[in-house]
């Protein structure tokens, strides 16, 4: 198997094991054009990876749990200060959990799996912040190394097979390295080849409502050229789309490791606005999907070993 190499744009640093282990984290990373092999027709290009963020991605909704205080004026005139809902923001609490898993996480990457959207972006984005991984999305690798999203919608249509194999290179690539958190198109959960690349990894499905996945399409119209399945402008027409696409990956999607979703985390912070679950708050129950995962591993592997 072609092993990747990365070329540091700080250090010019070369590496080429499947296990990173980086010392900082420079601004930008460049892959080889990989997929050259796959398709004459296609030019080659330059695959980067997302820089970690400076600071926290900003929130839909500002964070209800912050610290609060009442104030009051004695008697005597004296001002008198009472802390309510003394709680970490939630930023804080997500930089703090990644801290404690980075030594047990060893450098596992993370698949997200679930429909394409805008929450399940952000939230890759901070969770490789946080852990100080490097961002992908695999299905913008492939729309690259096709030479863009009108040539990657010709490619799937005048050669669906040949689409599919790109697909499963990509994910062979990635998951062949560490230190990822990969944002994994639908193609990831329809073959059990990709299935198995998954498996180099900790997969979590990011279960998102599909009201707020059409939503989501229809304010960032840049989406509606990514598939065919968005060339309507009409809601109801592509919340049926997307309703059929579920019903083909669900399954696939169920695979995954461990499910965080986005109702279940409303709920269990006692809110009835969906949109009132932030980007942290989502990205903290990751986390701690993965600890308990980590938490079973080390479990089964202290289980197996001799007396």
């Amino acid at each position: 198997m072609e092993l990747l190499t990365l070329h540091s744009s700080c250090s010019g640093l070369q590496f080429r094991t499947p296990s990173l282990h980086f010392q900082a984290v420079p601004r930008s990373f460049g892959l080889p054009s990989f997929l050259h092999s796959l398709s004459t027709r296609h030019n080659p290009s330059l695959f980067r990876f997302h820089p970690p963020l400076s600071a926290s991605l900003p929130s839909r909704a500002p964070f209800p749990n912050s610290l609060s205080s009442i104030c009051s004026v004695a008697n005597d005139g004296t001002l008198l200060s009472t802390t309510k809902d003394a709680v970490i923001d939630p930023s804080f609490a997500v930089k703090n959990k990644a801290m404690d898993m980075s030594t047990e996480l060893k450098g596992t990457s993370i698949f997200l799996v679930g429909m394409k959207s805008s929450i399940k972006t952000s939230l890759g984005k901070l969770l490789a912040d946080a852990l100080r991984y490097y961002y992908f999305d695999s299905d913008s690798l492939v729309e690259e190394a096709a030479g863009g999203a009108s040539a990657v919608k010709s490619f799937k249509e005048s050669d669906k097979k040949g689409f599919h194999e790109s697909e499963t290179e990509v994910l062979k690539q990635l998951s062949s390295m560490g230190r990822l958190v990969v944002c994994a198109g639908d193609g990831a959960v329809q073959s059990s080849t990709n299935l198995a690349f998954l498996r180099h990894g900790i997969s979590i499905w990011i279960d998102v409502p599909l009201d707020m996945v059409a939503r989501g399409v229809f304010e960032n119209q840049s989406q509606l050229s990514d598939s065919e399945l968005f060339a309507s402008e009409a809601y109801t027409e592509v919340l049926t789309q997307l309703t059929t696409l579920y019903e083909e990956t669900r399954g696939g999607y169920a695979t995954a490791d461990a499910t965080v979703s986005l109702q279940k985390v409303a709920c269990q912070l006692g809110y009835d606005d969906l949109d009132a679950v932030t980007t942290e708050n989502m990205t903290l129950e990751v986390l701690k999907e993965i600890e308990k995962l980590t938490r079973v591993k080390k479990m089964m592997e202290s289980a197996a070993r001799p007396f």
